[in-house]
């Protein structure tokens, strides 16, 4: 397999036998472009790279060989206007096609694509464009995108607009114009690899404002991990992770390890999400392979299976935040399949896994990926013993550094906060259990301190989410003169209830008790009509409980 040229062994028996024998292979100067795209052009020109649909049931299928040659165009334009290898440009293209034609175009340049929402506002873009100095901005031609970059203080020195008429200070991305044949891969310092910065992206920024993360060109390898190990895909999958080509999700499902794997990746553009639509597109072109969010899970749930053949997928994958057994069990009984879940950061490729030898433990992270050396450590960084809670810390010493993880910040005193003497601090806390597979906690400005215990908010929201009446919550603590801290519930109900009724929070608080560790109930509970979150839909616990600290 295609794989097999990146890998000193690619079969395993066991999750054993994958941690300790599963070694990546770089070649010299490795650009994904040129060792990727294009050697899957040359050596299988008709296999599908991309099967792109929207919500208006147009389509579009393109092939290894037309996608090589579509970003050779794309890279002669760029060049036409000046790029060069260190350029920052930043994409605003949602899910239309034209997105990973322009990847690849950059990186056979090595011109750094700082994806971005599509949800940015003004302010967002303004704070973007000076943090990166970026110099280019390619976006969709979208009303309410246009006028957000317009109206935005910091502008870069171009804007170029996907299709569609031309908005006034704005040029149009015209590739089509130019031949492929004509394009020539750089030379010398002008050829971008290895240590060189291939990738940017802007973190969630829950905790702080966002920071960039700079990734250089041997990140698209660690996907190897994501792609043939954690998503298990094989030559011939169709494979379709729901996310915004905003996101460092993108990078984990859409592209480097999904090619490498030699699966196709399939790609829904909507506008609005619909759940019996996804269905219907699972249905009409039969994916083989499916990774979202739980609360993707979730809302698929309430729709009617037995309206679609859905017995295409074999594979069904979750990351961005751990798993809550009701919706597992529940998928579980009207599919026959299991969801794997994945653990990482935009920092990241996946570090931690459910993989396909060993039985899921339903909201656990996994185990680690085949050459990440992770520990869990207390705040002196001593190793915690199997049940103790810490944080979560990648050791980088020597040649322990994995493939995929992330060159540094932009700023270097995020960089210095972060990486310490060989060791990177995720800020995630999280326990190892005797069998070695980890839990999350929380972040580490999330967890709560009550009465000598330290407790995460997933645990106590997951039982939470299994009340009939909640929609969703973030669970925060709040000072407390006894406990230190007592835990405080914010809501959603769901609109069959109603928030000044006392007898339910006390049969929630309950319902709770009964669920997990009595300690662990809400106290407090407020109920709101909606929750503070990022553009990435993160709740922002620390505007919650900022707010309580005011009050």
């Amino acid at each position: 397999m295609f794989r097999d040229r990146f890998l000193t062994r690619s079969e395993f028996k066991s999750y054993d036998d994958y941690k300790a024998n599963c070694r990546i292979r770089k070649p010299n100067n490795f650009n994904f472009a040129y060792d990727v795209l294009d050697a899957l052009a040359d050596e299988k020109p008709d296999m599908v790279a991309l099967y792109w649909v929207n919500d208006k049931d147009e389509k579009i299928i393109i092939t290894f060989k037309e996608l090589s040659d579509l970003s050779k165009q794309a890279a002669l334009f760029w060049q036409d206007k000046g790029l060069k290898k260190g350029d920052h440009v930043m994409f605003v293209l949602k899910r239309h096609w034209q997105f990973w034609v322009n990847m690849m175009a950059l990186c056979r340049l090595g011109v750094i694509p700082i994806p971005a929402t599509y949800l940015l506002t003004a302010h967002d873009v303004s704070y973007r464009v000076s943090e990166a100095n970026v110099k280019v901005i390619l976006s969709v031609n979208d009303t309410v995108i246009i006028n957000a970059i317009n109206e935005s203080e910091a502008q870069p020195q171009m804007k170029i607009v996907l299709d569609g008429e031309v908005p006034n200070g704005w040029q149009s991305f015209e590739y089509e114009k130019y031949n492929h044949n004509d394009f020539k891969k750089p030379q010398g310092d002008d050829f971008a690899s290895d240590n060189d910065v291939m990738l940017a992206y802007f973190t969630s920024g829950t905790a702080s404002y966002p920071k960039l993360t700079i990734h250089d060109f041997t990140y698209p390898l660690g996907h190897i991990n994501t792609a043939c190990y954690w998503h298990d895909l094989v030559p011939g999958d169709l494979h379709l992770t729901l996310s915004d080509s905003g996101w460092a999700k993108c990078s984990w499902g859409k592209l480097y390890g999904q090619w490498i794997a030699e699966a196709t990746v399939f790609v829904y553009d909507f506008e609005k999400f619909v759940p019996e639509e996804l269905l219907v597109m699972i249905d009409k072109h039969k994916i083989t392979s499916f990774c979202a969010p739980p609360t993707v899970y979730r809302f698929l749930l309430l729709e009617d299976f037995n309206k679609y053949d859905i017995s295409s997928l074999k594979k069904l994958r979750s990351a961005g935040e751990p798993l809550n057994p009701e919706i597992f069990n529940k998928f579980k009984e009207m599919t026959d399949l299991e969801i794997k879940e994945g653990f990482g950061q935009t920092e990241t490729t996946v570090m931690l896994a459910c993989w396909p030898w060993d039985e899921p433990r339903i909201g656990s992270m996994g185990k680690p990926a085949a050459g990440w050396n992770i520990q869990i450590v207390d705040q002196d960084d001593y190793m915690c013993e199997p049940g103790e809670t810490g944080e979560v810390v990648i050791r980088l010493e020597g040649e322990a550094r994995p493939f995929g993880i992330f060159q540094r910040y932009h700023l270097d005193e995020y960089t210095e906060k972060s990486l310490k003497q060989g060791i990177y601090h995720t800020g995630d806390v999280a326990y190892c259990d005797e069998d070695g597979f980890y839990w999350f906690v929380g972040r580490n400005d999330d967890v709560i301190k009550s009465s000598g215990y330290r407790i995460g908010p997933f645990e106590v929201e997951s039982a939470l989410m299994e009340h009939p009446a909640v929609v969703e919550c973030a669970v925060t603590g709040v000072p407390d003169e006894i406990r230190g801290q007592a835990i405080k519930a914010t809501i959603i109900l769901d609109k069959k209830f109603k928030p000044g009724d006392d007898a339910l929070k006390k049969d929630i608080q309950n319902f709770v008790k009964k669920i997990t560790a009595p300690y662990k109930y809400p106290r407090v509970i407020d109920f709101v009509d909606d929750l503070p979150k990022t553009i990435s839909g993160k709740i922002i616990r620390r505007e919650i409980r900022s707010k309580d600290s005011q009050e």
